[in-house]
């Protein structure tokens, strides 16, 4: 494996950023595929677990590797990771062992109880995702029901006492008018509005075409950002933006393999949580050494922490403002990595689509087969057969210390 390049002394933060660092700033693992709903835009294409999973052991190896690469806080994701039956003990694994949890939930499992020891435990946040300001437009991509089970979360967590909880919102051509309805739904249960891009990787390839924001849209969504942007979280994902002019608060950079990276259910790294894709591969937590050893020293990890030409972008004067836009979604769109982002504010993109490319085929696909009642509407659109055939039900049989590293499935 290639080492990591010796760090030149001085430049910008962002010019550190870009070459990376001893341990990523933003840290997302994905615990499970298992899920009890089928949001149709899921970056994860999750829904059945994988019986590969990571047992209880390994997942508390990987936080003990975690405390020691000194990793203040990792963003638990999947799925729905409260599915998992220790996903309760590795949260209080992580937090006693200096590591800081900030997971992602439908809410499914956000009872009084659960809330209650949420609120007394330090270093933990919780993010509860939800699509529409209406049960209508929520409900239309994460399935019925789905709206009202992240408002009762969110009314268990206030009414324990948990300060700043997020609500988490994939913004859509459906959603972008509800913009200030959001903004009142965080300020009515005292948490924080988080808005993030819908990427076209996994499901939401399939629908992308019909969810992404119009071109009009995304200069409401800039315009309301740069109003609203101090009381407002990103996660930079609006990077592409700041062609429109003044950059929105935020690093303004692609981290991929640089500042982030994504730890998969079967210990699979990523360069990147919506790149989850052979080709952004980095290696294997259990098979290459381990975490640190993947991060500071794979193959993929060093080319993308070294020097871009920005090709096609770098002759645009705003190349500087929105460096490129992102990787995922370009290379999901059948894009090149060095061309423009396909939602190029200054309409570079929208060329570049109409232009002929191939799509990449996902590389996996842990979508239910069968529709059950949590089915959104817009799932009617999807045709694409699953890739590989794991358990229909999500703890179909799953114990937490149970694996098996040879296939998919039993």
């Amino acid at each position: 494996m290639t080492a990591l390049r010796e760090r030149p002394t001085g430049g910008s933060l962002i010019d550190q950023f870009e070459l990376g660092l001893d341990a990523p700033i933003c840290l997302t693992w994905e615990l499970t595929y298992a899920c009890n709903l089928e949001c149709a835009h899921c970056l994860s294409s999750s829904g059945r677990r994988d019986p590969r999973e990571l047992s209880t052991r390994q997942c508390e190896a990987v936080i003990d590797e975690l405390q020691r690469m000194q990793v203040f806080y990792v963003n638990i994701g999947g799925g729905e990771p409260t599915i998992r039956p220790d996903f309760w003990h590795l949260l209080e694994y992580a937090v006693n062992h200096q590591v800081g949890v900030k997971f992602s939930t439908n809410g499914v499992r956000i009872t009084p109880e659960r809330a209650r020891f949420l609120a007394s435990t330090d270093y933990v946040d919780v993010q509860i995702s939800l699509d529409g300001a209406t049960a209508e437009v929520n409900d239309h991509v994460r399935g019925p029901g789905s709206y009202d089970t992240a408002l009762t979360a969110l009314g268990n967590l206030q009414a324990a006492g948990f300060e700043d909880a997020k609500i988490s919102v994939v913004c859509t051509r459906e959603n972008i008018g509800q913009l200030d309805e959001f903004k009142a739904l965080a300020d009515r249960f005292g948490a924080t509005l988080r808005l993030t891009r819908l990427r076209p990787s996994g499901r939401g390839a399939d629908v992308w075409d019909e969810l992404h924001p119009l071109p009009e849209q995304q200069k409401v969504l800039y315009d309301w950002l740069m109003a609203h942007g101090e009381n407002v979280l990103t996660g930079d994902s609006f990077f592409h933006l700041a062609a429109f002019g003044e950059p929105l608060p935020g690093l303004n950079l692609c981290g991929a393999g640089r500042v982030v990276c994504l730890i998969d259910p079967i210990g699979d790294v990523y360069a990147c949580p919506f790149a989850i894709h052979e080709n952004f591969l980095a290696g294997n937590l259990l098979t290459d050494g381990g975490f640190q050893r993947v991060w500071q020293s794979s193959e993929l990890f060093t080319e993308l922490r070294s020097p871009q030409t920005g090709g096609a972008c770098a002759k645009c004067s705003f190349y500087d403002s929105c460096r490129g836009g992102c990787m995922a979604a370009k290379f999901f769109t059948g894009l090149p990595l060095d061309g423009p982002d396909p939602e190029c504010v200054r309409g570079l993109g929208e060329t570049a689509l109409a232009e002929k490319r191939t799509v990449p085929s996902p590389s996996q696909d842990h979508s239910k087969t069968a529709p059950t009642r949590n089915q959104p509407v817009m799932l009617t659109l999807l045709s694409r057969p699953p890739v590989s055939a794991c358990a229909e039900s999500p703890l179909a049989d799953y114990t937490p210390e149970v694996q098996d590293q040879k296939g998919c499935c039993p």
